[in-house]
Order: C-alpha cells, then structure tokens, then sequence
C-alpha cells in the first residue's frame, strides 16, 4: 500500500495499517458489514486490502456519509483496492441468528478477497474463522482506513440490494429506508403483513 493520503484525516486512519506494516505485515484487511439491524433483506459484508491510500473522495464510517458521497467512495476503493464482499441471506439469519449470519458474511467476504491478507483487522467484537492474525477494534469503522473502506462497500452493496427488491415489494419502501424499522416501515408491515424477504426471527416481523 502506497504511503500517500490527503488529509490529516485520513492519516490518522492509518495508524491500525502503519503499525501492522512496521511489524512486517503485508496485506492488511479491513473487514466491516452493513444491516445487522434492519427487519429484512441480507446482511453484507465487505473486506478491503487498500493498494493506496490517496483518495480523492472522502473515506470514513459509512454511516457517517451521504449517499453520494459513498457511491463517490465506492466507486474509488474499487479501483485502488482488492475488495471481497460477503453477503448472508434473511433466510439463514432466521436459522443461525444475525451475530453468526454477520460472521458467516465476513468470512465469505476475506475468502472473495484475491489476495489472502496476511492479518485483518475487523469492526467490532466479532470472533471470525480465518487463517491469519485478526484484531477486532470498537468503532474500526471511524478509526481505521481499510476498516472505513470495508464499511462502504458493504453499505452500497446493501443498498443497491435493497433499491432491488423495493422493485419486487414496492409496498414496504425499501428503496427508501433499505429495510430498517422506520414508522413507514412498521406500518406497510401492518397493512401487508411480512415479505418473503422479512427476517421472521425479528421480533417486529414475528409478532405479526
């Protein structure tokens, strides 16, 4: 990974991978995922070795950023990193619960990574099954590059997801509020009953 980066900002995100390469890592992996809370649609995860880390857009937690300013971002960690992406289905979370379907993602998500890290570096608590070091780090998502990175590509993955399916259930307004449990949300749930893509062990969607 190239050295470089435009703003203080994103300097101070890189002290995770600085430090990993002083230790003679390699490839570090950042490992984030998006709709563990929502009450339908999958969760996804995505894994992100940074080949640079000049970006011109800017790069933080996804949650922290517009749409725009994520498909900007998207659009640039695909080309100036090797990306994997990991996506679990509502039905599996239904039968393994949503912690082990996030874990299933994010092992999913390293193992599409063409190259294998050397250590990953993950947002949260989250005890995965990998082949090399890992470190989990609370709230990765604002303090890591490639934590930040992983965070958005598995955020816009979800969405386009989610814009999907709003086209098979344009009922629910999942274009709009991507599966979360907004007012909107609870009341199409109560005037249609649930999808098929509506996660039954969610307590909103199982009292109905």
């Amino acid at each position: 990974m190239k050295r470089r980066s435009r703003t203080p900002k994103a300097r101070g995100l890189l002290l995770h991978e600085r430090r990993l390469s002083s230790l003679g890592y390699g490839s570090i992996a950042g490992v984030d995922e998006a709709g563990r809370g929502p009450f339908a649609g999958p969760v996804v995860a995505g894994a992100v070795i940074l080949k640079e880390s000049d970006f011109a857009a800017e790069i933080n937690d996804s949650k922290k950023l517009s749409p725009k300013k994520r498909e900007k971002a998207y659009r640039e960690i695909l080309e100036k990193a090797i990306v994997g992406v990991g996506i679990v289905d509502e039905k599996t979370i239904d039968e393994v619960n949503i912690l082990r379907a996030t874990q299933k993602a994010m092992e999913i998500a390293i193992a599409n990574l063409k190259v294998r890290p050397d250590y990953v570096i993950v947002d949260g608590r989250v005890r995965l099954a990998t082949r090399c070091p890992i470190k989990c780090i609370i709230e990765g998502d604002s303090k890591s590059l490639s934590i930040a990175a992983a965070s958005i590509i598995a955020k816009v993955t979800r969405d386009r997801l989610m814009v999907e399916y709003d086209r098979l259930y344009p009922q629910y307004g999942f274009a709009r509020h991507k599966g979360y449990g907004t007012r909107r949300h609870k009341t199409a749930l109560k005037n249609h009953g649930p999808s098929p893509i509506h996660r039954y062990s969610f307590r909103p969607v199982r009292e109905l």
